[in-house]
This record gives C-alpha cells, sequence and structure tokens, in this order.
C-alpha cells in the first residue's frame, strides 16, 4: 500500500495546485491512499462544503483539520454528515464532528486518527496521549493501518507523541507550523514520522498569506488583516510505502514540488 499524507491547503491557489499535483501523483506514483489537511482551504481560514468537495474531487481520501477549523461557520453544514472530514478528537465530546474514521482499501481497511496539541494552542484542548489510547483501543480491532495527523505548535510535543506511539501507529505527521521539516523517518518500533508535512499554497508568502500585513503587525504591535497569497505554489507531502504482509512502513520520502519546476 501507498499513502501520500499532505500538508495544509491554504486558499485558493494551494487547492488548484493540490488538484493539479495529487491527479498526477496518485497515477505517476500508484498512491491508494490521500490524506490532506483542510483547516485553511476556504480563503486561508476554514472549510466550506465547497471547498471540501474541491478536494476530494482532486483525490483526496481523508480531509484532517484543526483549531482553523471553525473559521468559516458554513463547515458546520458538512461535519456531522461527511464520513471522511475529521476535526481533532480532543475538542470536548459534545463538539460537532468526529475525530478519526476507517474505510477499507483493497482488502485492507485504513484508519485516521486527527487531534490537536496543547502547547501554545488556543482553545486548551483534552490529552491528546490519553484520548489516542483510547482510540487506539478500538481501532485496532479493526484496522490494518493507522495514521495520526497531530496538528501542533510545539515541535517537542509532535516528537513525543510519535515516540509515545511509536510500533502502535503506521504514521504520525504533524500538521499546523505550515513549513516543512526536513526530518522524515522510520522510527525505531516501526513508525513512519515527520515533524511537519508543510503547506500547499503560495510560496512567496508568510505560511501562505501576503507578507506586508504580516511584517506590519510584527512591527508596530497592531492587528493587521491578512490575506491569502497567490502566485507560485509549494507542494508538501510525506509518501509513505507500507509493506502489505507486515502493514509497516518500509520506506518514506519527503514531497516538495515547487510550481514550474521539479524538486
Amino acid at each position: 500500500m501507498r499513502i501520500l499524507m499532505v500538508g495544509d491547503v491554504v486558499g485558493r491557489a494551494g487547492r488548484y495546485f493540490f488538484v493539479e499535483q495529487t491527479l498526477e501523483l496518485k497515477q505517476s506514483r500508484k498512491i491508494d491512499v490521500v490524506v490532506v489537511n483542510g483547516e485553511n482551504a476556504a480563503h486561508g481560514k476554514g472549510l466550506t462544503p465547497n471547498t471540501f468537495d474541491e478536494l476530494i474531487r482532486g483525490g483526496a481520501d481523508i480531509v484532517t483539520s484543526g483549531n482553523h477549523i471553525w473559521d468559516n461557520p458554513k463547515v458546520l453544514e458538512i461535519l456531522d454528515t461527511e464520513p471522511f472530514l475529521l476535526r481533532p478528537a480532543n475538542y470536548p465530546p459534545d463538539t460537532p464532528g468526529k475525530g478519526f474514521c476507517m474505510f477499507p482499501v483493497g482488502k485492507k481497511k485504513v484508519g485516521v486518527i486527527n487531534v490537536a496539541g496543547r502547547i501554545f494552542m488556543q482553545p486548551p484542548m483534552d490529552d491528546p496521549f490519553r484520548l489516542t489510547e483510547k482510540m487506539l483501543a478500538f481501532m485496532r480491532r479493526q484496522c490494518d493501518v493507522i495514521l495520526a495527523d497531530v496538528h501542533a505548535e510545539a515541535t517537542s510535543e509532535k516528537q513525543a507523541f510519535a515516540y509515545h506511539f511509536d510500533g502502535q501507529l503506521t504514521a504520525v505527521v504533524g500538521t499546523h507550523t505550515h513549513v516543512q521539516t526536513a526530518d522524515e523517518k522510520i522510527l525505531p518500533k516501526g513508525t513512519a514520522y515527520i515533524t511537519d508535512l508543510g503547506m500547499v499554497g503560495a510560496e512567496n508568502s508568510i505560511l501562505g498569506m501576503t507578507v506586508e500585513p504580516v511584517i506590519k503587525r510584527f512591527v508596530t504591535g497592531r492587528p493587521s488583516k491578512f490575506d491569502v497569497a497567490e502566485g507560485a505554489c509549494v507542494y508538501c507531502a510525506l509518501l509513505i510505502d507500507i509493506d502489505d504482509a507486515t502493514n509497516k512502513p518500509v520506506n518514506v520520502e519527503r514531497i516538495l514540488i515547487r510550481q514550474n519546476s521539479r524538486r
């Protein structure tokens, strides 16, 4: 089995580049499953039914999210009805939506878990470690492969999560910071890992936003309206090869595609 996990899609430019590259990658690299973080897909903040559909039509099988999932209220129209749209599981129990899903891929069953970190994150979340242990106790009986999107700010928290569940989760990938890290690896007990997938969005930007308003906020200390950047994009992802006999990762490849070039 070959799995592609894709970083945060930011705005229209990111959506278009995601669709273009994902459909090509699925065919050329014979990818079986695509998981993408879509919490910034609707003009850089939030998700709507239309942008969700665009990601699914563009090759996504599962759309995960994070703390920005609530930024566009239209997402509430689909959070409880779309089986393959996730929000972090460690929100309070009565929160709309769900934090994990399971689905068949050929003769296998794949599970996806979405949790948020607690360090430097707002609002405060329930403990993702203990909650994941509970989800795993249920999912392990049914799933051959289990993937986790850890939407968190702190590198140390993402690393701690990965090592804590090394050998229990097939893959742990970080999202949220929009900057791809160069630490892709298979951990000692067999879990595929990267601290942050990065993003799909305009390369000449600050986390997908136009540069000047972000600089203005830092320089003046005053609020400044951010706009989604346009222009040539980057596509950041992790490609994971799974041994069908053992259900363990055997290879990871960090993907970085720059628009109008291949690297």
